[in-house]
């Protein structure tokens, strides 16, 4: 049987409409609400007790820690959601709210599916802590996105969510969206130390995009993702750090362990990474045999012809790639002699 997906997005039709009745809802973006329409729209949202499914849009609602708990108090009662999608982004939402509205979610016990977007708040280390500590106890969760961009965690943060998200067994899917968030080599080491420990992870998606990552982190993060052995999916970003030759060598190095990779982007651009980076990066992966699908964006580093001849016979080598897409955007221009 086809469920009705019930779709509001002014406050008052949805305190209005049948509550119990809702199993597959859809709230979308209610105008600047605040923490006073946050609760009341919380108030009602408790009471839809038949829930399953859920897409929650409040972005730049200025809802605060009081809107953003009293919406993880009325979810802790909807003990049927399966999948749970909320947009909490830009809000003023910091360390009390994050880690309230963690802790209400891991009440709910047959989540399998969720996304939490919390990016442009002010949650900080401690709120990541928090959000983590008690995501840990959604141990049913096969799919989850986290996106933390923008809130200034820290290696601490970062490490502290990453740690306590092992506990998530079930996980088989992973999203972190973590940029700009100045974990640094040693939150990026840790990260993947932690990641190693995701024995199921067949899917993920990492976000460390300016970050002050080094070549040291770029390194021990790529020989780190090697240990997870049924990783088949994998998309990195970790532009606008400073990895450079080394950390490009190091990358590959490690990921040219990751035999089971079909499909991988690879996101390098403003990394300072020159000839000896990309042809070396290229020449790893020509390990990965089973790849079938690369993207492969090196753009805004310095790579010239060399680079780029050395990263064009590389790739001659990868025989059963059937898709690729390769940007090589430079300052100055890659010439080709005749």
């Amino acid at each position: 049987m086809i469920q009705q997906i019930k779709y509001y997005n002014k406050l008052e039709e949805f305190l209005n409409s049948s509550l119990q009745s809702h199993q597959v809802l859809h709230i979308d973006q209610m105008n600047q609400i605040g923490a006073i329409g946050a609760k009341s729209l919380s108030s009602a949202l408790a009471n839809c007790t038949n829930l399953q499914n859920l897409i929650l849009k409040l972005r730049n609602n200025k809802i605060g820690d009081q809107g953003a708990l009293a919406l993880g108090s009325a979810l802790a009662n909807c003990t049927n959601l399966q999948n749970l999608i909320l947009y909490l982004g830009d809000n003023k939402i910091g360390v009390i709210g994050a880690s309230g509205l963690g802790s209400a979610l891991a009440n709910c016990s047959n989540l399998s599916n969720l996304v939490i977007n919390l990016d442009e708040n002010q949650i900080g280390a401690k709120g990541a802590l928090g959000l983590g500590s008690a995501l840990a106890n959604c141990t049913n969760l096969s799919s989850l996105v986290i996106d933390l961009a923008g809130n200034l965690i820290g290696q601490v943060g970062a490490l502290s969510l990453s740690s306590a998200l092992i506990n998530c067994t079930n996980l088989s899917n992973l999203t972190l969206y973590l940029g700009g968030n100045q974990i640094g080599d040693k939150g990026a080491l840790g990260l993947g130390s932690d990641l190693a420990n995701y024995t199921n992870l067949s899917n993920l998606t990492l976000d460390l995009g300016i970050n002050k990552i080094n070549a040291l982190g770029a390194s021990g993060l790529g020989s780190a993702l090697a240990n997870c052995t049924n990783l088949s999916n994998l998309t990195l970003y970790l532009h606008g750090n400073q990895i450079g030759d080394k950390g490009a060598l190091g990358l590959g190095s490690g990921l040219a362990n990751s035999t089971n990779l079909q499909n991988l982007t690879l996101i390098l651009s403003g990394n300072q990474v020159g000839d000896i980076g990309a042809s070396g990066l290229a020449s790893a992966l020509a390990n990965c045999t089973n790849l079938s699908n690369l993207t492969f964006n090196l753009s805004h580093n310095k790579i010239g012809e060399i680079g780029a001849s050395g990263l064009g016979s590389s790739l001659a080598n990868y025989s059963n790639l059937s898709n690729l897409a390769l940007i090589l955007w430079q300052k100055q221009f890659i010439c080709f002699g005749q």
